[in-house]
């Protein structure tokens, strides 16, 4: 499994700014449906649920929110990059700028885990990290995304 297969380019964007993390939902929501066809309702309604359970902001300014979907086939990825990042409750208490949200089908067991850790492994490259603040391209992003780094699900 790589970030190929999961996050297609049309599911990369850079936003200005967000006014809140729950308005960051919403973007993500949106973006969902545009790149997949996903109800950006109902996808905005399970990361809301999802982050109900603790805060998916890991640190570092990365929030890696994630949602099972009820009739997805496959998991699937978006990615915001912030240029003014946005309060997140992180766990270092840290705003974030950089955001990659995972869906995965209700049923998925494995793959959903693994995909998590792949994005997770990704985001804790401080290089990739800084690769992607320095740049503002979405196709940029994608590539750099999507580059095969050597980070490999188990």
């Amino acid at each position: 499994m790589n970030l190929s297969g999961i996050l297609k380019p049309e599911a990369v964007k850079v936003i200005g700014a967000a006014s809140s993390k729950k308005r960051l939902l919403h973007d993500l929501g949106e973006l969902a449906q545009q790149a997949y066809g996903l109800d950006a309702p109902l996808v905005v309604e399970a990361l809301q649920e999802r982050e109900s359970l603790g805060p998916t902001g890991v640190g570092h300014g990365v929030a890696l929110p994630h949602a099972r979907l009820q009739g997805l086939g496959d998991v699937t990825g978006a990615f915001i990059l912030l240029e003014k990042p946005v309060d997140f409750d992180s766990v270092d208490r840290q705003p974030v700028d950089l955001v990659f949200a995972l869906f995965a089908p209700q049923d998925a067991g494995v793959e959903h885990l693994k995909a998590l850790a792949l994005v997770s492994r990704t985001f804790r490259d401080a290089g990739i990290c800084k690769k992607l603040r320095s740049n503002t391209d979405p196709a940029i992003l994608h590539a750099i995304l999507t580059a095969d780094q050597g980070v490999q699900a188990a």
